[in-house]
């Protein structure tokens, strides 16, 4: 990578992952980068006076440096359950167009499946993104049931995720617009983690 700039993509993931693990060596390794490769993307961010921005890293803000409300924010959800039902929790990754993180929310759930911690945390996410004062929302999981119910492919069968689905184009519908759309699982690792995390704490009580 010396000489040549960072992917883009590259450079998402490797703040993404690091947000997560505050492992440099762990996460270099994890997404196939030499020690050469990482110094280049932070270099890169340095003289792009991104700094800020990668310290966010370590301590989520509210909103923006510039104190104004962040027009668009895009945001990973993640729902995870041990047994299907079983202990669940709830995941989301809320940032702002240029990738930085404005906000990680994690909520233990109790006893659920997993489709309900899926909503439960695009939910989380919703309120945590109007909060914010997001005006448009990206949201990218890897339900595909959820992703395709809300967009009207599928039909909301489940009477347990019936209020769920109506609380969520209620709120999705506070935005000015709004697009949800599947990604895969390991697109989703931060928003995996967070949901995992919930329940780990839960757990530890």
């Amino acid at each position: 990578m010396p000489g040549k700039p960072a992917d883009p993509s590259t450079v998402d993931n490797l703040l993404e992952d690091l947000f997560v693990t505050l492992d440099i060596r762990k996460t270099i390794t994890k997404l196939g980068l030499t020690e050469e490769d990482a110094r280049a993307i932070l270099l890169g961010l340095r003289k792009k006076k991104k700094t800020v921005a990668a310290m966010d890293l370590f301590a989520p803000r509210e909103a923006p440096s510039s104190g104004r409300a962040p027009v668009k924010c895009v945001v990973n959800i993640d729902g995870a359950s041990r047994g299907n039902p079983g202990k669940a929790g709830a995941g989301a990754l809320i940032k702002d167009v240029e990738g930085r993180v404005l906000k990680a929310l994690k909520k233990y759930l109790g006893k659920a499946t997993n489709n309900v911690a899926e909503y439960s945390a695009l939910l989380v996410a919703l309120k945590g993104a109007s909060d914010l004062g997001c005006r448009e929302i990206e949201v990218l999981a890897d339900s595909e049931l959820l992703v395709k119910q809300i967009n009207g492919v599928y039909k909301v069968k489940s009477e347990d995720l019936r209020p769920l689905y109506e609380e969520a184009i209620a709120l999705l519908k506070g935005f000015k617009s709004y697009k949800v759309r599947h990604v895969y699982r390991e697109q989703n690792s931060a928003a995996d983690k967070l949901a995992n995390e919930a329940i780990d704490s839960a757990e530890h009580r």
